[in-house]
């Protein structure tokens, strides 16, 4: 059996942060106002309170002390509570790429998915977003209606990982 943990994290703050328009403006103030940039298509970005993952190119996940972002939004965005409808799974060990790959879509496997890196897919018919904290842990947003599903299929499958 595969070293794999799937653990149901507590409910975090966590929010859609989209760009509708001016992406240059909003990103300059976006730096001046954290001390960091918007990360990249398929990366992470923050600090010890806020923490912006990108999935696509005009949105990103925020999680932590979202306070700064709707002044730096302005009118050029959106800043959305959606932490009531996602629930966070940790997986843990080092057996967590195989097991993102059972019903998946996605190369969980790829090196260069690596700490740091972010990625949307599909896994057992469900829109799943993660989040590589490091060689050991991955973060999947679930929605929260098919939490307890994806929870029950990722433990069943981690039995039977060889």
């Amino acid at each position: 059996m595969t070293d794999v943990t799937v653990s149901n994290l507590p409910s975090a703050p966590l929010w859609a942060f989209e760009i509708w328009s001016n992406p240059d403006a909003v990103a300059a103030r976006f730096a001046a106002a954290t001390g960091f940039a918007l990360p990249k298509m398929g990366t992470s970005g923050g600090n010890d309170a806020l923490r912006l993952i990108r999935y696509e190119p005009t949105v990103w996940l925020a999680e932590g002390d979202a306070t700064p972002l709707p002044s730096i939004l302005d009118t050029d965005g959106a800043l959305t509570a959606i932490g009531g409808g996602v629930t966070r799974v940790l997986l843990s060990g080092g057996g967590w790429r195989r097991l993102l790959m059972e019903g998946g879509v996605f190369d969980a496997e790829c090196p260069t998915f690596a700490a740091g890196s972010s990625a949307a897919t599909i896994i057992d018919h469900v829109n799943i977003r993660l989040h590589v904290l490091n060689e050991d842990a991955c973060l999947a947003y679930v929605p929260l209606s098919y939490a307890e599903g994806i929870i029950h299929f990722w433990q069943e499958a981690a039995t039977a990982l060889d």
